[in-house]
């Protein structure tokens, strides 16, 4: 009895989720397209007037963004010609420093010539015989003492301690009112 009350219920594909039996006396809307008049005459304008909006809002670049991308692109050829000027300098620097190592080797020969050149017997008769020159005797030697101390005041630019100039200068303003 159970299997000839158990009916099967079939649903068309556009009644989804519908509960009610297929074509159990339920009218189906008429597909037929309806004919509007002048619709193709629409659709054509809607089409031009979404290509006029299309059209219309193309992205617009902002002035700051054109400036922006300018001055980056400046700014990349003034440091690329940094670094070119940078390379140059380098290199000169180096060509320099090749030349003063050159140049110090060199003054350092001359004065190794220069003191195998001189020598101090030549120097020694020359002075005795052309000048007339003696060594001095010990007698003719004398060491002379000196009573008061020698002595020397310099005077700092005050550049490097400020606050000790001050100091010297309020402990000069002391001793003027001790004074007076």
């Amino acid at each position: 009895m159970a299997a000839e009350a158990a009916r099967v219920l079939e649903f068309p594909d556009d009644y989804y989720s519908s509960a009610a039996p297929a074509g159990a006396g339920y009218a189906r809307p008429a597909q037929e397209p309806v004919e509007l008049p002048m619709a193709e005459e629409r659709i054509r304008r809607r089409e031009r007037e979404r290509a006029a909006a299309a059209a219309e809002n193309v992205p617009a670049v902002s002035l700051f963004a054109i400036f922006g991308t300018l001055f980056a692109g400046v700014l990349m050829v003034f440091v690329l010609l940094a670094q070119i000027s940078f390379s140059e300098i380098a290199g000169e620097a180096s060509r320099l420093n090749a030349q003063f190592a050159e140049l110090t080797e060199q003054r350092r020969r001359l004065e190794v010539t220069f003191e195998s050149v001189i020598d101090m017997k030549e120097v020694e008769r020359y002075a005795r015989d052309e000048l007339g020159m003696s060594k001095p005797e010990a007698d003719q030697i004398a060491v002379i003492h000196s009573l008061p101390v020698d002595r020397i005041e310099t005077f700092d630019s005050g550049e490097e301690a400020p606050l000790k100039d001050l100091g010297t200068f309020i402990s000069s303003l002391f001793e003027y009112f001790k004074r007076s």
